[in-house]
């Protein structure tokens, strides 16, 4: 269902895909499979170094989603967003940086692209940049960041209650 580095020109994406930039763990894109299909999204771009099937490590966590969720692969998180941009989608990055609002307070407009980041350093501020949004999950414990695969689970359930 996916390719690596081919042209989407043709392919109609949906209303609500998802972008995740430089992923270390194959477990949380196995997770973003599995929670991209739960929430109806309908493309996930895997961008950068970001891994990608068909690998044992993801589908053991996506259980199959990985067929199920149309997937393209890009080095280059910019000529995704390019195109997104493009085709009318607003960009909303799952970060906490200084411009950012509560996920609760956010009203997406569609289409919709969520963008999330890597493990230890988040969404690149190149791709913050390009954003037309930026939304954080609220934490009320000692901790002040999520898992990405938890997060953009939270995530993308939220805005899909908030589009339905």
């Amino acid at each position: 269902m996916g390719e690596t580095g081919a042209s989407t020109e043709l392919i109609e994406f949906g209303a609500f895909v998802a972008v995740a930039e430089n992923i270390r763990s194959l477990h949380n894109v196995g997770a973003l499979f599995r929670s991209a299909d739960g929430a109806g999204i309908s493309h996930l771009f895997l961008c950068g170094y970001s891994g990608y099937p068909p690998r044992a490590e993801i589908h053991k966590v996506a259980l199959g989603a990985e067929h199920s969720v149309p997937w393209r692969h890009a080095w280059h998180i910019g000529g995704v967003l390019d195109e997104l941009e493009r085709r009318g989608y607003e960009l909303v990055v799952l970060e906490q940086c200084p411009s950012a609002i509560p996920l609760h307070e956010f009203r997406p407009r569609w289409p919709l692209a969520l963008v999330v980041g890597n493990e230890v350093d988040g969404v690149s501020p190149g791709a913050i940049g390009r954003a037309h949004t930026s939304v954080y999950i609220p934490m009320r414990g000692t901790k002040r960041s999520l898992n990405v695969s938890v997060a953009f689970g939270i995530a993308a359930f939220r805005l899909a209650e908030m589009r339905d």
